[in-house]
């Protein structure tokens, strides 16, 4: 049976709760949907986002000394080019750390590089060739 091409959440682990809270919603402008004193959910286009205590996500994984983000990164695309740069110094205003000015990459567009307090990369994009819809759906155009 092949499984339905979707993800249902996505859980950072974080080392201080009101923190993050305080970067995603003062950097990104997020509200969370549902918090305890470990975890805060916040409600996507599609998915959940969430970021927990790395204490409870090892307990909950029994996996223990769970250590710094993945080589991984996260996206975070705007519609406009004009956008990314005023998302970045906000989120670097929220607490957030420079990894990348923004340039411009060899597909076109813009973007740059910003770790969350917690060190997780994100990516600050305008990319042309993957519009952004009403509902914030960002599709892969094949050209």
């Amino acid at each position: 049976m092949k499984m339905q091409q979707q993800i249902a959440v996505v859980t950072l682990g974080i080392s201080d709760l009101e923190r993050s809270k305080a970067f995603y919603r003062n950097g990104f402008g997020w509200t969370p949907v549902f918090e305890t004193p470990e975890i805060a959910f916040y409600q996507m286009n599609g998915f959940v986002f969430g970021t927990w205590l790395k204490s409870s996500l090892e307990r909950d994984t029994k996996q223990e000394g769970l250590s710094g983000p993945a080589p991984m990164s996260l996206a975070h695309n705007v519609r406009e080019e004009r956008d990314v740069q005023p998302a970045i110094d906000r989120l670097l205003a929220a607490g957030g750390t420079l990894l990348r000015a923004a340039d411009s990459p060899p597909y076109g567009g813009l973007r740059g590089y910003v770790a969350d307090p917690d060190k997780h990369i994100w990516e600050i994009a305008f990319n042309p060739l993957w519009p952004i819809d009403k509902n914030g759906h960002v599709a892969f155009k094949q050209s």
